[in-house]
Formats: C-alpha cells, sequence, structure tokens
C-alpha cells in the first residue's frame, strides 16, 4: 500500500514537471534563438546562437535522469559532439550547421503541448477525486451538485460523492502511471532520434 501512495505521488511530481520542463524549454529556445537571430548581424548574435546550442545535450542528459528518476526507465546516453581544436568561427559554423542540435531542439519544444497535457491531467487526475473525496465536509458550507443529483445536502448522499471520489482515485493511480510510462517513452524516442 505504501509502495503505490509513493508511486502515485511521484507520478505526479513527473506529470508537473513535465509541464514545468516543457514550458521551460519553450521559453527558452524561443527568446534565445529569437534574440539569437536578431542580433546575428552584430558580433554578440553568432556567439548566443552557439552557446544555444551547445544547450541540446545538457538538457537531453537532463531528460534522461529526470525520466530514470520517476519512471525507472533507461534510455541510451546521449551522443555529445566531440569539440576539436579549431578556430571560433569554425566551431560556431560547426554547432549552428549540426543537424543533431536543430532535431533535438525541435524535440525539446514539443515538450510544451505534452507538459501542457501532462498538467491538466494532474489537475483531473489528482484535484477531482481529492475534492469528492472532501465533500463529507464541505457539503454543508457549499452549494453542491454532482451528476444529476439536484443538491447534496445530507450525509448519505456527501458519502456517496465521497466513495465515488475514491473510486475515482483508484483509477486516477492506472492512468497516472500509463500516462507517465508514455511520457517516459516519449523521451526515449526522442532520445534515439537525436543520436541517429
Amino acid at each position: 500500500m505504501t509502495r503505490t501512495v509513493v508511486s502515485f505521488v511521484q507520478n505526479g511530481y513527473f506529470l508537473l514537471l513535465t509541464f514545468v520542463t516543457g514550458l521551460f524549454y519553450f521559453s527558452f529556445y524561443l527568446v534565445a534563438l529569437t534574440l539569437g537571430v536578431s542580433l546575428s548581424f552584430t558580433v554578440a548574435g553568432v556567439p548566443l546562437l552557439t552557446h544555444v546550442m551547445r544547450t541540446t545535450t545538457a538538457f537531453l542528459q537532463f531528460e534522461r535522469v529526470q525520466t530514470k528518476i520517476y519512471t525507472d526507465i533507461t534510455t541510451e546516453p546521449c551522443v555529445k559532439t566531440v569539440n576539436v581544436d579549431v578556430s571560433n568561427w569554425l566551431q560556431v559554423k560547426k554547432e549552428l550547421l549540426n543537424l543533431r542540435n536543430w532535431i533535438a531542439i525541435g524535440w525539446l519544444l514539443l515538450k510544451f503541448p505534452i507538459g501542457i497535457l501532462s498538467l491538466i491531467s494532474a489537475i483531473l487526475l489528482y484535484a477531482a477525486p481529492l475534492i469528492l473525496i472532501a465533500v463529507p465536509f464541505l457539503y454543508r458550507f457549499i452549494d453542491l451538485s454532482f451528476m444529476g443529483m439536484p443538491s447534496v445536502d445530507t450525509v448519505a448522499k456527501a458519502m456517496m460523492v465521497s466513495a465515488t471520489g475514491v473510486v475515482l482515485m483508484m483509477g486516477s493511480y492506472r492512468l497516472t502511471d500509463r500516462l507517465t510510462r508514455l511520457i517516459g517513452g516519449y523521451t526515449v524516442l526522442m532520445i534515439k532520434h537525436v543520436n541517429r
């Protein structure tokens, strides 16, 4: 029982962390790439773009670790490009023309819509059953109606709604487990495509 509760909470953390990282990747790459491209006519834009491109390996590694910790899905290691001792401008050209970096950015940007879906799922699968379970404590203070019941105004009706919340909580455990496995599979697929 304790393991089930820990797993359920851990899956919730993973869903919320997926939203946070997806939002971060989207914001970071949107701002950094826009700023780098708009400043590319100056000396500052090109090095900025180069440093942004170098972040992909670190973010992919973070995704690997996060997936391993929360879902126990092992992914293959990220292939890191070898930095050869060449001039700065050749290094810039190499980073900007590296297709692997652009593919990684595309996969990381797709984490944003996945993160939004995981946030919505977390709210529906965690908050809704908890609210339903708390109805016996709330029905006296709030006018509630639930699934065709005109008003939850007695202890018996409140307990029926609370029992529905318990059943939904048990179903939520299974759904969140499958959802975290799907997101973990996305990370495996992402790293596999980037490593090609």
